[in-house]
């Protein structure tokens, strides 16, 4: 029997595959799936839009590689930062060329990828209960996953599937909205709820700004601040288990990032603060080789001396090519001129063009919402730059929906907002 594959199946295929490919946590077949993928869906033509969202990465990538070139480091290293800091680039081109103008129902093809990876996330954790007598919080994350944005953006348009248009049969909805919600709640991830809250607020259009929406926002700032304090009086233990677990290292955040000195010696410090720790030495060694490095970073290739072994990454290691945080690694290859494009790569979630169509201006919330998310995920997880993640593959299809919508139509582009 003969069985043909559609040039749309075999889109959901490669769309399926790129986004549960990084749970896998091996960034070379990452970066190899995703290479092929692009190489089969090339466009003729790209919009502005995706042009203007990738060129910030692709200065920071040029910059670092430039730099990087005046170092005697190893072509291996060298090789490896340039794939990482190529990562932006790919996810959102792949987005934006798995994207197809003949398809109805467009969401449908994010939409079933998503559920996929959270099957995939789900089984992996009844294997770990079942199988390998995983009990703690800490256990689970590092067998089953730390993370993933990508399902909680999909859980956002299942939630808010009429804002989408998404047509899907009401039970099979449902389903889908219980087998990611229950995923991305079992992350145990606290930029999860950051996401998740934010691009609620983005769609109900708290972030344009008004009077009323200034209060709103103030409410809710002061009423996350009480609960902070709540918190902080109830004090969660460290070596606690379960959701107690999980609200000590809610407790713990502020300190965790922005914390000023750590103590290498104390082991429970260094772990509850290690973000603090690589900021605290990466800002120190640049700003040691001199006002150049600041400027312009010590290029691909370069590492910074955590000054002692830490487990990361299934071994032992001293000496990290890649940081946490994507500001400190970005400033560690590009110095202050990277971090000035990290901000431009950020800005332009926020500049769209205003529209009288329901979809577009819902797309651009969702937009706004992810670039609000981006400069609190850039500072504790990568942000676009996270190698097990997917986010840039979802940012990549909205902007080609977008510019799709907007030239099919009719309608003509408003003043910028």
């Amino acid at each position: 029997m003969k069985v043909a594959i559609t040039k749309s199946s075999l889109y959901q295929i490669l769309l399926i595959l790129c986004v549960t490919i990084p749970n896998f946590r091996e960034y070379e077949i990452v970066f190899g799936i995703w290479i092929i993928a692009i190489f089969f869906t090339l466009r003729k033509t790209y919009g502005r839009a995706v042009i203007k969202y990738m060129l910030p990465f692709i200065v920071i990538l040029i910059l670092a590689t430039i730099v990087g070139i005046l170092h005697d480091y190893k072509i291996y290293s060298m090789i490896r930062d340039f794939t990482y800091l190529l990562k932006p680039i790919l996810g959102l081109l792949l987005g934006y060329q798995l994207f197809r103008n003949s398809e109805t129902n467009h969401f449908n093809k994010l939409i079933y990828a998503g559920v996929v990876l959270s099957i995939g996330h789900l089984l992996t954790i009844a294997i770990g209960i079942l199988f390998f007598g995983i009990r703690s919080m800490i256990d689970l994350r590092y067998f089953a996953g730390y993370f993933s944005d990508y399902e909680v953006c999909i859980l956002i348009l299942l939630l808010f599937h009429k804002k989408f248009e998404i047509n899907i049969p009401k039970k099979r909805l449902y389903l889908f909205i219980l087998i990611v919600g229950m995923s991305s709640f079992l992350y145990l991830a606290r930029t999860h709820f950051i996401l998740f809250g934010l691009l609620i607020l983005a769609l109900k259009g708290y972030f344009i700004f008004s009077k009323k929406n200034i209060i709103i926002m103030s409410s809710f700032i002061l009423f996350f601040s009480i609960s902070f304090a709540v918190l902080s009086a109830f004090n969660p233990r460290r070596d606690a288990k379960g959701i107690e677990a999980l609200l000590y290292k809610i407790k713990n955040s502020p300190n965790e990032a922005f914390k000023t000195k750590v103590d290498i010696h104390d082991w429970k410090d260094l772990n509850d603060n290690y973000r603090s720790h690589e900021n605290i030495v990466t800002i120190r060694q640049v700003s040691n080789d001199g006002i150049g490095a600041v400027l312009f970073g010590k290029g691909i290739g370069s590492t910074v001396d955590l000054k002692t072994e830490i487990w990361l990454q299934s071994s032992l290691m001293r000496y990290i090519p890649i940081l946490h945080s994507s500001f400190m690694t970005v400033f560690l290859k590009t110095g202050l001129l990277g971090i000035l494009f990290l901000f431009v790569s950020m800005r332009v979630f926020f500049v769209n063009k205003k529209s009288k169509k329901p979809m577009i201006r819902n797309i651009n919330f969702i937009l706004v919402g992810m670039g609000v998310y981006l400069i609190v995920s850039n500072w504790v997880s990568l942000g676009l730059y996270f190698a097990t993640d997917s986010k840039s593959i979802f940012i990549g299809f909205l902007l080609a929906y977008r510019l799709y919508l907007e030239k099919n139509q009719n309608e003509p582009e408003i003043v910028s907002e």
